[in-house]
């Protein structure tokens, strides 16, 4: 037994055994609890359904509950290794169901090799069930089986093994005659195998283009010609054609597309050699493919080639399909799965393969580039926009085919499955919606980094903001053809060295610096530094908002900010502050995280306000903690006064905050503490914390990010009259993004404090020139 068995068996044999359970989504933990979850309250429900049997979806979990079905006949390349045998798999799929979808499952193995059984035995599971999802049967009795409850039932149901593998490596063979310049309708396909999902794949390929008297099938017994008796059956006629081959070595002469669906080592490199000029070779069969992939782009570096493996390019795996067409299909409560839907799921994935990666997908994979190419045909599995994007467009087709028993909004529906990746995810799309009403031009002085790029190319696709882009422009636009990205015309690129806008920040530079150490001499180098030019575009008027740091350290990117952009009105000192998002989906705003080492009492009440105002920013109204080792003076000591001070000072600059002080963290989060202090104003948890130094916040975000479970949005830098944002160094293009939006809101509604007069105005600019 090889190490890797080893594993395996622990993997599944460790407590509790096995890979699911069940977990309650209601609480049970009182007798109020019980009363309601069983007898007596549960049966009002009941009626309710029993009244109007639709209402089954609003008041159980049938929605969102899909059956994998099973008789073990057909398991892996394992073959007939029985019910019980098959049912580590049917596990493995519903928690691929549950960890890409959200969908929950119960695995039925069924002990029976009669297809009227499986019929008949799905068919009365019905009331249960969303959806059926049936796994690993053996043709051609699933077929029998798939095509009879799809007839009887009104709840889809999908044979994956069929259906999966055919939407899944139809998104990769359109992308691929997209890259060789050739035609679904011309070129000649050759399927090696012919069972379910080999059946399936090239009624789906004719479904999006192919034509039948351009395939050739092969099984066990050569090709599958007109007249030939053995081994036939009536899905396999379909497929027989007038023809002088008879085996597959035949079958390969001038082919165009190779699929193989059937065993290991049956192509040869002979085989391959006679196909037509840069042929497409889908060796499928798992684990062991029908050529091995060192061998085939050894034998010919003109092909492309996927497999059914995870250690090689362009895997075709179901999980990219079943998840995501069960998602879309039980959110508009279709009774069917259709040829439209899975049309629609096979586009979906061939256009994102089409888009830019994100970093998190490259991150995951191990890699630094991956982008549409012969090495990139179809997403990652581990692409968290794969939920976003098949899911939508399954679920227009179940509406647009007449299928969906309830109709969603899609763009709404989106942004539910965005939440179902994480709150940051919501949290953010809101603000993205405030940014895309009125966007703003944002700058960017390290222009010609590609994460920079490839956040303006979303930032234009989604109509966020106008990016500046800060560097020379033939060295931005060669790099962004480069990365694939269409930024030419619908970016400003600025050249400080060219820009007829130098002489004049000079001019205002000196005009700030010159008794701060500036020289005459000095200035035009300085000016010239991105990040300074770029604040110095700010300052003017010429763009709204400066994003930068992401090759810099934070006091490199926010100096020459501080030396030309003043703080507001009535501010001292910038600050920092975290959205902290916790597994329960709570938030939590953090500061000073990033800038005050040792803050006053001054400070410190400066910090509080300003994160009062931008949590508001959020649609949150802030409950303020100023967090110390000491509830309300219950330790005399001068560094929880200092707190205590601060909180009297930001009640009388704004009286209309809820602000309470000092506190320990867990007094001010929990609320069974807290009515220890009858006088406090918190309604609620405490939302807003307040660092009593740099030393306790930077720890505390630090810790909340990794053991605590949170998610992380920021750092967003507060203060600066105008918008100043520092990425981390070698953040991901989202944060980029996000942290644009954050800006572009910022921009929008940049006003003085409350009660504080009125900033002096720009310096008067002039438009920025496009490629200036």
């Amino acid at each position: 037994m090889s190490i890797r068995d080893t594993e395996a068996l622990e993997y599944h044999s460790s407590e509790p055994a096995g890979k699911v359970s069940v977990v309650p989504t209601k609480p049970c933990r009182t007798q109020r609890d019980l009363s309601l979850a069983y007898s007596p309250g549960v049966a009002v429900p009941c009626l309710e359904i029993h009244r109007d049997p639709a209402l089954v979806y609003n008041y159980t979990a049938k929605g969102n509950l899909v059956a994998v079905i099973s008789n073990g006949t057909a398991v892996l390349g394992l073959g007939n290794i029985g019910p019980a045998a098959g049912k580590p798999v049917m596990e493995g799929k519903g928690v691929l169901f549950k960890r890409f979808a959200d969908i929950d499952v119960f695995d039925i193995e069924l002990d029976t090799l009669d297809p009227q059984e499986v019929i008949r035995t799905c068919q009365i599971l019905e009331p249960t069930f969303g959806g059926i999802n049936l796994e690993d049967i053996k043709a051609p009795e699933c077929f029998e089986i798939e095509e009879t409850l799809k007839r009887t039932m009104k709840i889809p149901v999908f044979h994956d093994d069929q259906h999966g593998t055919a939407i899944i490596s139809g998104a990769a063979l359109v992308n691929a005659l997209s890259i060789v310049g050739k035609n679904l309708a011309d070129v000649k396909i050759v399927f090696s195998g012919a069972g379910a999902s080999a059946i399936s794949c090239a009624n789906h390929y004719m479904r999006l283009g192919a034509r039948l008297e351009n395939i050739l099938m092969c099984d066990t017994k050569g090709v599958l010609y007109e007249g030939r008796t053995e081994g036939m059956n009536k899905y396999k006629e379909k497929f027989a054609r007038k023809t002088a081959a008879r085996n597959l070595t035949d079958a390969m002469k001038d082919a165009d597309v190779f699929i193989g669906l059937s065993s290991a080592d049956c192509v040869t490199p002979e085989m391959l050699l006679e196909m037509a000029d840069r042929p497409i070779v889908f060796a499928l069969a798992n684990p062991n493919p029908e050529i091995k992939y060192e061998l085939a782009m050894a034998t010919r570096s003109d092909l492309i080639m996927a497999t059914g493996r995870s250690d090689y390019p362009n895997q075709v795996n179901n999980v990219l399909g079943f998840p995501f067409i069960f998602r879309g299909a039980l959110d508009v409560r279709a009774t069917a799965i259709n040829d439209e839907m899975k049309l629609a799921a096979t586009l979906a994935l061939a256009e994102l393969a089409r888009m830019d990666v994100p970093d998190s997908v490259r991150r995951a994979y191990g890699v630094e580039t991956m982008e549409f190419g012969p090495e990139y045909i179809i997403p990652k599995p581990f692409d968290s926009r794969v939920l976003t994007s098949v899911a939508p467009a399954v679920a227009r087709a179940a509406m647009e085919t007449g299928v969906a028993g309830h109709t969603v909004d899609l763009e709404e529906y989106r942004e539910r499955l965005e939440r179902r990746l994480g709150k940051s995810q919501e949290i953010m799309r809101a603000v993205i919606h405030k940014a895309q009403r009125n966007p703003r031009r944002v700058v960017f002085p390290e222009g010609t980094e590609d994460k920079i790029l490839r956040a303006a190319q979303i930032l234009v696709d989604e109509a966020i903001a106008r990016p500046v882009l800060i560097g020379p422009e033939a060295q931005i636009l060669e790099r962004a053809e480069a990365l694939h990205l269409h930024i030419h015309g619908q970016v400003d690129i600025v050249d400080p060295a060219t820009s007829p806008r130098l002489d004049a920040y000079i001019d205002q530079y000196l005009n700030l610096r010159q008794r701060k150490g500036v020289t005459h001499t000095e200035a035009p180098s300085l000016v010239k530094n991105p990040t300074r030019f770029g604040a110095m575009m700010v300052q003017t008027g010429d763009a709204d908002a400066l994003i930068a740091g992401l090759t810099q350290h934070y006091p490199d990117t926010i100096r020459p900010a501080l030396e030309v952009i003043p703080k507001k009105v009535g501010i001292s000192k910038v600050s920092g502050m975290y959205v902290m998002i916790t597994a329960k989906g709570q938030l939590c705003f953090l500061a000073d995280t990033t800038v005050n080492i040792d803050p006053s009492a001054e400070d410190l009440a400066e910090i509080a306000i300003l994160s009062a105002d931008t949590v508001r920013s959020f649609s949150v109204e802030p409950r303020i903690a100023m967090l110390s080792f000491s509830n309300f003076g219950s330790s005399r000591h001068p560094l929880a006064e200092k707190v205590a001070r601060a909180t009297e000072i930001v009640r009388r600059r704004r009286p209309e905050l809820v602000v309470e002080g000092e506190l320990m963290a867990d007094t001010a989060l929990v609320p069974e503490l807290m009515a220890e202090y009858p006088f406090s104003r918190f309604e609620g948890p405490a939302n807003v914390l307040i660092a009593p130094s740099l030393e306790a916040g930077n720890i505390a975000y630090k810790l909340l990010l990794r053991i605590g479970g949170c998610e992380a949005i920021g750092p967003i830098l507060m203060g600066f009259s105008k918008p100043v944002h520092v990425l981390q160094r070698g953040c991901e293009v989202n944060d980029i993004v996000h942290m644009t939006a954050l800006a572009v809101v910022e921009a929008q509604s940049a006003t003085p404090l409350p009660g504080a007069p009125a900033a002096p105005p720009p310096v008067p600019a002039s438009p920025v020139p496009s490629h200036a």
